[in-house]
C-alpha cells in the first residue's frame, strides 16, 4: 500500500530543518516569515502559522522581539537513553539544575515568545533533561511562572534618592512598572487584580509607590493603588499582544500597519469618521503604546490630585 503523502505544512517543515541542517541557515538566521512562506509555497496563512509554530515546538527556531523568528541555537546531543537496556541505562541527573536556574530559563523563553511558548518541557529542553528533573525544583508549570514573576520585579531599581512628593513618588512606581513590563512583555497578562498572585516583591514596589500619600484611610490608598497599577498592566498589555502577533503573522508593527494602510487611508478620507481623519495630516506613529501610557497617565495623576489635595484641604471631610 502506497504511504500517503505528507500535509503541506510538513513538507515545509522538513524543508526548512533541511536548511538548517546543511547549514544553509545558521543560528541567528531568520527564517522564511509566514507572508514569506505563502508566496514561496503558495500555502495558506493558517498553513504558514503552523509552520512556524511546528519549528518552534521542535526547538529549530525561536522567537525574538524586534527581529522576528530565528534559527535556534544548536542544543548538546544527548545519549540516545532508549537504545539501551533498561538495566544499562545511566540515571539521569540535574546537575547545573537549581530552582533559580529553572526560573532564570523559564523567564527566557517566556521574554522571547510569550508565556503560551512556556512548558514545563520547553524548559527541560534548555538543560537537556526530562520534565521529570525539573519536579525535584518546582512543584508545577504555576508555581514556575509564580517564581518568575516575582523574579521579574527582583530586577526593579527603586531610584535613590527617592522622590519625596506623593505625585512624583507614585509617577516613578508607575514607570518602574512600565519599564518592567517592556522587558517582560509576558508579565503584564499575568497579573491579576481579581486573584492576586502571593508575590512580595511586587506587593514592594506598590508600597514604595504610595510611600508619600498620607491622609488618606487605608482602603483609599488600596484603591488608589490598584487603579495606577490596573492602568500600567492594561496598557502594557500590548507588549505580550504585539509579541504573539508578530510571531503568528511573520509582520513586525511597523510592516503590519503597512499592510493595512489602504484600508485604513479609506476610512480616514471617507469623511464618515471626522475624529479619525484628523490625524491623516499627523506623522502615521502619533498613537502608540508609549503616547497612550504618557497620556493617560498624567490624566489619571491629575484625577488623584484632586482627591489627594482635595482631602488635604479638608481634613474633616467624608469619604
Amino acid at each position: 500500500m502506497e504511504q500517503s503523502a505528507p500535509p503541506p505544512y510538513r513538507r515545509i517543515v522538513d524543508e526548512i530543518r533541511r536548511r538548517i541542517d546543511t547549514g544553509e541557515l545558521t543560528p541567528g538566521d531568520r527564517v522564511p516569515s509566514t507572508r514569506r512562506i505563502t508566496q514561496e509555497w503558495g500555502v495558506a496563512m493558517a498553513t504558514a502559522t503552523k509552520v512556524l509554530t511546528t519549528l518552534r515546538q521542535e526547538g529549530l527556531v525561536r522567537a525574538v522581539p524586534g527581529v522576528g523568528t530565528v534559527v535556534a541555537e544548536p542544543q548538546p546531543q544527548r545519549t540516545a537513553r532508549s537504545e539501551l537496556p533498561r538495566e544499562r541505562r545511566p540515571r539521569e541527573t540535574d546537575s547545573g539544575l537549581s530552582r533559580e536556574s529553572v526560573v532564570g530559563a523559564g523567564l527566557k523563553i517566556a521574554d522571547a515568545e510569550g508565556l503560551r511558548a512556556l512548558s514545563m518541557r520547553r524548559v527541560a529542553a534548555e538543560f537537556g533533561v526530562s520534565s521529570m528533573a525539573l519536579y525535584r525544583h518546582v512543584a508545577n508549570k504555576d508555581e514556575l511562572v509564580v517564581l518568575m514573576a516575582d523574579a521579574a520585579f527582583r530586577d526593579v531599581e527603586l531610584p535613590h534618592p527617592a522622590p519625596d512628593g506623593w505625585r512624583a513618588r507614585m509617577e516613578a512606581g508607575a514607570r518602574l512598572q512600565w519599564e518592567l513590563y517592556q522587558r517582560h512583555p509576558w508579565l503584564a497578562h499575568y497579573l491579576s487584580i481579581t486573584r492576586p498572585q502571593p508575590m512580595p516583591r511586587a506587593m514592594a514596589l506598590i508600597e514604595w509607590t504610595m510611600a508619600r500619600v498620607t491622609g488618606l484611610d487605608p482602603v483609599t490608598l488600596i484603591h488608589m493603588a490598584i487603579t495606577l497599577l490596573n492602568y500600567v498592566r492594561a496598557t502594557a498589555a500590548g507588549f505580550e499582544d504585539d509579541l504573539e502577533a508578530e510571531q503568528e503573522t511573520g509582520l513586525d508593527q511597523g510592516q503590519w500597519m503597512a499592510s493595512m494602510e489602504p484600508v485604513f487611508e479609506g476610512i480616514l478620507t471617507s469623511g464618515s469618521y471626522p475624529m479619525y481623519g484628523g490625524i491623516s495630516g499627523h506623522d502615521e506613529d502619533v498613537v502608540n503604546l508609549t503616547s497612550l501610557f504618557e497620556f493617560g497617565l498624567a490624566r489619571l495623576l491629575d484625577g488623584m490630585a484632586a482627591l489627594v489635595e482635595g482631602r488635604a484641604a479638608d481634613p474633616g471631610g467624608v469619604n
